[in-house]
């Protein structure tokens, strides 16, 4: 376990345990009721400010230490609609069919930390804002809190994320400048035939075979119209229709998900899925009518705040185990809305003890606890830099 002297013992008692009561207690998406509770109390006894109601469950607290510049730290709350497996944990969840699959938990348990050591030491002139957001998981909660005033009533002149990546090493960082992860849309395409009888298809038009058509078709997308340097990803996650064997049915729905690291390939991607449905639909005589729905954009690391989150990290685990190189991820995350409004950045502290760890979003991960006072010093180390004594 990273052992920062700076970190007192207690913290690190406290951090494992309120990572733990969440896991056991997770709740989703505008629903962390009991979790913000959490929060909102041990920030109180830690002599912080609180807010509360943003984004419904949104909880920001604020240290002030002098005058000087500000920043905003976030982390966020919710957990996931999945069933938790792997009973050998006393923390397993408490709750049927949700669980802490991305560690959320964790982020929370370290910014919980971070700010228990600012306010007892103050090592900084300036401003922190605190910043625990919900429904990071497909709900968007930070642009909730975004379009609810949280700049408006916390000023800051930059703000910071972290996750953790059970593939990279516990102890090492990542991060890159400019686009660290995916633009995610997801789409839904409603195909209208005739319905008739399975032995008879000639009387009908066969809107199964259209929509088999389709998602054939969709992936030419990314293996004909986008270019080998680029990335984009087109998959269809779910198609619905018929009641029975031997009824064509009138109706076919398809739905799935498109991600790609640039604005300018995410406009042609939705260019290309309308014609290829405009098209499908003029060649059986058909109606095919596609919702294509815009949701996180990407993750767009600023300069100047990666090489603060480079420097910060490299302090508590030397440069070479900093890099800042990584490829873009394809998965999306909506610290997004954030970066649209400040500057900032998204770095990735590694979880990892070995091959066999589970990925997040999988039934059997579990945060790994020994990274948390490492995740705490960082941001310890990036407040010290960034709002130095003078």
């Amino acid at each position: 376990m990273y052992r920062d002297p700076e970190i007192a013992e207690d913290i690190r008692q406290s951090m494992v345990a309120w990572r733990r009561d969440i896991h056991a207690n997770p709740e989703t998406a505008f629903e962390e009721h009991r979790t913000a509770n959490v929060v909102a109390h041990a920030l109180t006894l830690m002599g912080l400010p609180i807010h509360r109601g943003l984004a419904t469950t949104g909880v920001v607290a604020t240290l002030k230490h002098g005058e000087g510049p500000s920043i905003a730290l976030r982390a966020d709350l919710d957990a996931l609609n999945m069933q938790e497996l792997g009973s050998h944990k006393p923390h397993i969840s408490t709750c049927q069919g949700k669980m802490h699959g991305c560690g959320h938990d964790g982020h929370t348990a370290m910014l919980l930390g971070a700010a228990a050591h600012l306010a007892r030491h103050k090592p900084f002139r300036g401003t922190v804002h605190f910043v625990f957001q919900p429904g990071e998981e497909n709900e968007g909660g930070g642009r909730v809190m975004v379009e609810e005033g949280l700049f408006e009533q916390f000023p800051a002149d930059a703000v910071y994320g972290m996750h953790n990546f059970p593939g990279l090493p516990r102890g090492r960082f990542a991060i890159r400048t400019g686009t660290m992860t995916a633009y995610l849309d997801t789409f839904e395409i409603t195909v209208t035939g005739k319905g008739s009888h399975g032995a008879m298809p000639e009387t009908g038009i066969d809107s199964i075979v259209v929509a088999s058509q389709l998602v054939n078709a969709l992936q030419t997308i990314v293996s004909r119209r986008t270019g080998a340097t680029d990335s984009a990803v087109v998959s269809v996650t779910q198609i619905h229709g018929g009641d029975t064997w031997n009824v064509i049915p009138e109706e076919v729905v398809l739905r799935g998900t498109v991600r790609t690291l640039d604005a300018g390939i995410q406009d042609r991607v939705q260019a290309a899925m309308q014609q290829i449905c405009e098209g499908t639909a003029a060649t059986h005589g058909a109606r095919v009518a596609l919702n294509y729905m815009r949701g996180y954009p990407g993750v767009v690391n600023t300069p100047k705040e990666t090489a603060a989150a480079v420097a910060a990290a490299a302090s508590l685990v030397g440069e070479d185990k900093v890099d800042t190189g990584i490829p873009p991820a394809m998965g999306s995350e909506d610290f997004a809305f954030m970066l649209q409004k400040r500057p900032g950045a998204y770095i990735a502290i590694g979880a990892g003890e070995g091959p066999s760890d589970p990925p997040v979003h999988n039934p059997y991960y579990d945060f790994n606890d020994n990274i948390l006072p490492l995740g705490a010093a960082y941001w310890v180390a990036l407040v010290k830099q960034q709002l130095p004594v003078a």
